[in-house]
């Protein structure tokens, strides 16, 4: 069970010792001085570990000083081990302060005799490139070293340079000539040019390098024929071409004719790869003719390992927009059929190759060219595609090996995708993989309910049909224990409560449960629980978290597990809601409120400081307070019963002007309703945008609770408030075409048929009359029984980012102010650290930070005069991209008042669509503002009655000076 707390652990940042910076180099230094030199060594590749653990500039300055200099005075192997450290700490770079100092401690070394010593700083100067990519003198150091007569300078000089010119347009333009010397000149030993010609594809930083760059590359192509030297050159002109653009499709072309013409298998192995790195990079420049020759070359080719590699690049184009252009350009096109064309030929001649390779190439193939051309004449296709997938379908799953089971990865992926864009296949499609099911391998099975799983998401009418064969496969799966078949449990209940939709019945739960507890340890029980909650099959997942409380280690867990409990039960409750009947429905609302409070508490025992849980007690927080606000409003729907409008109702409505005051106190509640409504939703979008790190399901699940509060808000205001102006268009249904999961599409039916609902009743008849309130509760019923979803992020956190904020001046105790006089600006430093988890950018990217400054004067202090008002705050905002997750930024800020002044810094995160993540952290600082001397000596002597001396004020002008 120990995985149900480490999976949304990703959280616990860095190190406890936090501020134990100092003390940690301090240590450090302590090797480096050592006399021993495996102490100082084992201190230098410790360096890399500090730097993760604390990544601001002021300590990672310090330490690469440190390093400077044992590098000044070491041996060589001191100095390797400070290249390596350099190498691996590449990104922290840029935060070196003392760039000069740092440059010249290592530069110094260049001046040894000893040319291992030379070699090893002028790899050093190459890896710190993009700090220095201008200095001159590492320029000509470099130059110079070419010419050495010691292999091993000759080698780190090519290194160097190549750095540097991807680097320095400078450099690359000056060294372009030498290079070209060199490789031309009859006095460079081939192993040497080999090393040379991989520099050139960095002289891409204008059009005439790039230009005189091909055309030596040209001349080495046709004037060294070897096999080593045309496999070095093609490959630095494609790099090449791949960085100035222009020229892809020139170079398509010549890897084209070097494919076809050139008997050498090695050389045709790196014209396939150079290609697929040029139809993953530009699809849109592949000309028809470029694809017809490509499959012309597999057409021909009698070797698998070559067709493979062309079929693999003709996949990868057949998922872009150049499939398109291959097909709607194609010569007389009207009057082909979709299956004399090549590209198609070659694809149906390899769905039944004996390679499985070349045969999962080929159904791919199939599989794009259906999804994405629509046309009448390439329907054939669809069912080739279908058959090519059923034979791979049979073939891979009796296989157990790693090969086969990437092929059938390639295989299933390829049937959501094509069931997904022509529904009309899917019963074929779903029907062989059920008949396979049962004799298909251990590993096979898993992937294939996937699969499964994942087309009765997208068209829940096939569900049903699986139901019998998944239950015969799931009591037949035996007594064994093994990690295999604990996956296969999981995967086959997930298949399960896809396809029950609506309500598990009797017999599914008792064969799960039996199942479970004949062969299963409790981490497959909670696994199949939280697919349990997340399906909406609350009554299963209760029971299955209540067999696990006695299971687990820790009593964090325990409350987590009990909370789970708690929350299950609670939407049990809510399950049993009927149309109509009000007085059950609100009974129900306070049975589920009754689970919820206690959940709540459990789950507030659960969480830690380095595990806050925030999402999920936002989230439940939430869905307690809707439903609260829910029950209120049946309650205000009731009252037009209990408390109907008095008899001078119109009277009161006429003299005060205000319609609704005949409806008696029924129309204040239900204004208050719409506001509570209001603020829910509200609350659910600070939700949303504070789960920056949330997978796109659990997002749309937040902002569908969103749209519910927004829904009922609308109703109120169209029925009773405001009938005459509610508008319907903004509302109108929207997004139902593609929809991820039966929960969205159960809440989409729910939100359409309220909104009809309200549209038919409104402006009918007046408010408020009994059919208002009616409407108005069986909207609320009819979205409680929607069965909640718990999705992913609420049990497991995939992606971590977080950031941590340095100020500068900062005081040494955090409750102390920073003293500033008030005629002066407070220059604010703010430095950052992106921090990432395990899988960093899975589901967004960070693009841009937007850092928020504000100051509010806590108390005054001296004279209480009028101040313009702009002068009485500071509200900033800047927008910083980091590098290498690191950035910084300055703020110059006022206090012109006397006085104590409270700084916020406030982080939040624009992602690469350009929307705003509320992520935090919040920082705040104390600032103290003190009269200037001067200003404080005049006020002093104004008080006394005595006029400034001329002497005095000179004196004091001199002094500020």
């Amino acid at each position: 069970m120990a995985a149900s707390g480490k999976s949304f652990l990703a959280d616990a940042g860095y190190g406890e010792q936090e501020l134990d910076a100092n003390s940690a180099l301090m240590e450090l230094d302590k090797g480096l001085r050592s006399g021993k030199l495996g102490e100082q060594c084992e201190a230098v590749v410790r360096f890399p570990r500090l730097f993760q653990k604390y990544p601001f500039p002021i300590l990672i300055n310090s330490a690469f000083l440190k390093l400077a200099d044992v590098f000044r005075v070491g041996n060589n192997f001191l100095r390797l081990c400070v290249l390596k450290v350099t190498q691996q700490s590449e990104k922290h770079l840029e935060k070196i302060l003392n760039v000069d100092e740092f440059v010249k401690r290592v530069f110094s070394v260049i001046h040894s005799n000893d040319p291992v010593a030379r070699a090893i700083t002028l790899r050093m100067l190459g890896s710190m490139a993009s700090i220095i990519p201008e200095r001159k003198n590492a320029h000509h150091s470099i130059r110079q070293s070419l010419d050495s007569h010691d292999n091993v300078e000759v080698e780190a000089a090519i290194f160097a340079a190549a750095n540097f010119s991807a680097q320095s347009k400078d450099f690359a333009v000056g060294i372009c000539n030498k290079i070209s010397e060199m490789i031309q000149g009859l006095a460079t030993p081939v192993d040497l040019k080999l090393k040379l010609i991989p520099i050139l594809q960095h002289m891409h930083h204008d059009a005439s390098l790039a230009s005189s760059s091909r055309q030596l590359l040209q001349q080495l192509v046709t004037s060294y024929p070897s096999t080593k030297m045309v496999i070095v050159t093609l490959h630095t002109f494609t790099l090449l071409a791949a960085s100035s653009l222009v020229d892809i499709p020139k170079q398509i072309q010549l890897l084209l004719q070097y494919l076809k013409n050139d008997p050498r298998k090695a050389v045709k192995r790196l014209a396939i790869q150079d290609l697929k790195l040029l139809a993953n990079k530009t699809p849109h420049t592949w000309s028809r003719e470029n694809i017809q020759a490509l499959c012309e070359s597999a057409l021909n080719t009698p070797y698998d390992s070559l067709k493979m590699g062309m079929l693999s690049v003709l996949s990868t184009l057949s998922g872009t927009i150049a499939i398109k252009q291959y097909f709607s350009s194609a010569p007389g096109a009207a009057a082909a059929t979709a299956r004399s064309f090549d590209l198609v030929k070659l694809a149906q001649e390899c769905c039944y190759h004996t390679n499985r390779g070349i045969a999962a190439h080929g159904v791919r193939i199939l599989t794009n060219i259906s999804a994405s051309c629509q046309e009448k004449d390439l329907l054939p296709l669809e069912q080739d595609a279908v058959f090519g997938l059923e034979a791979l379908l049979v073939l891979c799953s009796q296989d157990d090996s790693p090969g086969a089971q990437a092929t059938l990865k390639i295989t299933l992926t390829c049937m959501v995708k094509l069931v997904k864009c022509r529904p009309h296949l899917s019963q074929s499609v779903v029907e062989s993989l059920l008949a396979q099911l049962h004799s298909a391998q251990d590993n096979a099975r898993i992937l294939m309910c996937h699969c499964l799983a994942a087309i009765a998401m997208q068209l829940p009418v096939l569900a049903d049909g699986m139901l019998g064969d998944l239950m015969d496969l799931y009591k037949l799966i035996g007594q064994s224990a093994t990690d295999k078949k604990q996956e296969l449990l999981v995967s086959l209940a997930t298949v399960i409560f896809v396809s029950s939709q609506k309500a598990l019945s009797t017999e599914i739960k008792t064969v799960i449960k039996q199942q479970l507890e004949n062969a299963s340890n409790g981490w497959t029980a909670y696994r199949i629980a939280r697919q349990a909650s997340r399906m909406g099959n609350h009554d299963m997942a209760r029971e299955l978290y209540q067999s696990l409380l006695t299971q687990v280690a820790s009593e964090h867990f325990y409350f987590w597990l009990n909370s789970l409990k708690e929350f299950s039960h609670a939407e049990q409750c809510l399950a049993g809601l009927q149309e109509d009947n009000y007085s059950s429905a609100l009974s129900c609302i306070a049975e589920a409120l009754k689970s919820y409070h206690k959940g709540i508490a459990s789950l507030t025992a659960a969480s830690t400081p380095l595990n806050p849980l925030s999402f999920q007690c936002g989230f439940v927080k939430l869905r307690i307070d809707l439903l609260q606000a829910f029950s209120q409003l049946i309650c205000t729907c009731n009252s037009l019963k209990t408390s109907p409008p008095p008899a001078i109702a119109t009277t009161i409505a006429m003299t005060s002007g205000n319609d609704l005051q005949r409806c008696g106190r029924i129309s204040n509640q239900m204004k208050h309703s719409m506001e509570e409504f209001r603020n829910l939703a509200t609350r659910y979008g600070d939700l949303y945008q504070s789960s920056f790190d949330a997978d796109s399901a659990t997002l749309r699940n937040v902002e569908l609770q969103q749209q519910s509060c927004l829904l009922i808000s609308h109703a109120i205001e169209a029925l009773i408030l405001d009938p005459e102006s509610a508008s319907f268009q903004e509302y109108s249904s929207n997004g139902t075409a593609h929809v991820e999961s039966e929960y969205e599409r159960r809440m989409m039916s729910v939100f359409n048929h309220v909104l009809e609902e309200v549209e038919s009743l409104n402006r009918k008849y007046a408010p408020v009359s009994y059919l208002h309130t009616a409407c108005l509760c069986n909207a609320v019923i009819a979205l409680l029984k929607v069965p909640l979803s718990f999705q992913r992020y609420f049990f497991q956190k995939l992606q971590s980012t977080s950031i941590k904020l340095a100020l500068s001046p900062s005081p040494r105790n955090p409750a102390e102010p920073i003293a500033v006089q008030n005629n002066q600006q407070l220059a604010l430093k703010v430095e950052g650290v992106v921090q990432h988890g395990s899988k960093p950018g899975l589901f967004r990217k960070i693009q841009s930070v937007c850092l928020n400054v504000s100051s509010v004067l806590q108390s005054k202090s001296g004279q209480d005069y009028k101040i313009p008002l702009d002068n009485m705050t500071n509200e900033m905002e800047q927008r910083v991209e980091p590098h290498n997750d690191y950035f910084s930024t300055q703020f110059l800020l006022n206090f012109v008042i006397l006085g104590t002044h409270n700084i916020t810094v406030e982080s939040s995160v624009i992602d690469s669509n350009g929307i705003v993540w509320k992520t935090g952290p919040k920082t705040t600082i104390f600032v103290k503002s003190l009269e200037d001397p001067y200003s404080q000596q005049v006020r002093l002597q104004q008080q006394q009655g005595q006029p400034p001396s001329q002497q005095q004020q000179q004196r004091t002008a001199y002094s500020r000076f």
